[in-house]
């Protein structure tokens, strides 16, 4: 007995969806290039300290102004200088996942609306 198969386009639409994940895989590895390129910079503390990070995550350069570095206090510098440096990572990962979600948002194949987080 043969199984009755019919097709409707079946192996079309794998194929589309193939090449729109490849597409979106291709997007992908540019914009991720794209992204570790840039240069973000952040302030702290009201603008005493100033961290230039890139999309890699490497600080490319620390400003402390003058008038804050007290050898008395050194704890607040820290404190200063561990949050510019947490906001100026926090800043390259939220431009990435939103960049990043243009494209794998867009994806949008028959019965699965949206994909994101697959890659």
């Amino acid at each position: 007995m043969k199984a009755n198969y019919q097709r409707s386009g079946g192996a079309q639409n794998l194929n589309a969806m193939i090449q729109q994940a490849q597409k979106m895989q291709e997007d992908m590895a540019n914009l991720q290039a794209e992204l570790e390129e840039r240069e973000y910079e952040v302030s702290a503390g009201g603008g005493a300290v100033t961290v230039k990070i890139n999309g890699k995550k490497q600080i490319q350069a620390l400003e402390i102004a003058p008038e804050i570095v007290d050898p008395d206090d050194i704890e607040t510098l820290s404190d200063i200088l561990v949050a510019a440096v947490n906001e100026a990572i926090k800043r390259v990962e939220e431009t990435s996942a939103a960049e990043m979600e243009k494209i794998t948002g867009a994806m949008n194949l028959p019965g699965m609306p949206g994909m994101p987080g697959l890659f």
